[in-house]
């Protein structure tokens, strides 16, 4: 597992759709995962450390695993099936360790109240990550390397499809990577 943080929170102007890109803590990786606008507006308000008059979702099931006695360890984007993301929530209670599956944007939403750390399996990266060729300034998809333990590399009808975010990455001006929680 390779530990992320929530480098932006972003908008297509093609379709309008809420972009959350996640940056390896450690290296120029992004993960781009498409999200729902409520659950980019509840990351985007927690990051930005607005509280709406009224809690919201997230708020309510972090204060409810609070109140129960349990507490939020840390979240793993841990699969993707096609176009579908996977995470888990990880967290104890009652002195055991429960894993509770969820879409990667209720975890983030729920991780950004508990300050939790965000990591993402090695396989979800090697298929989805991004990384910014230095020289051309075009994202490329997946680690472009195939390494005998690195499992299966994205095959080419994956790649067709996240081209999706391949574009949407190429409009991005990179000056402003870092500005976590601005949307554009």
């Amino acid at each position: 597992m390779r530990e992320m943080v929530i480098d932006s929170i972003r908008v297509s102007l093609l379709n309008y759709s809420r972009i959350v890109i996640l940056k390896e803590k450690d290296a120029e990786r992004f993960l781009p995962i498409w999200i729902g606008q409520p659950e980019a507006e509840a990351i985007a308000l927690k990051l930005q450390d607005m509280t709406p008059p009224r809690p919201m979702t997230h708020d309510l099931l972090h204060h409810l695993i609070g109140d129960l006695g349990g507490a939020i360890d840390h979240i793993v984007v841990s699969g993707l099936d096609q176009e579908t993301f996977f995470a888990k929530i990880v967290m104890t209670a009652s002195e055991q360790t429960i894993s509770v599956d969820s879409r990667p944007s209720d975890a983030l939403a729920l991780a950004v109240r508990a300050k939790v750390p965000i990591y993402a399996e090695e396989s979800v990266l090697e298929r989805a990550g991004v990384h910014m060729d230095a020289e051309t300034g075009k994202a490329v998809v997946g680690d472009g390397e195939v390494s005998e333990t690195s499992g299966n590399p994205p095959t080419k009808g994956e790649i067709e499809r996240m081209s999706a975010f391949k574009d949407f990455i190429d409009t991005l001006d990179l000056d402003d990577i870092g500005d976590a929680g601005k949307e554009s």
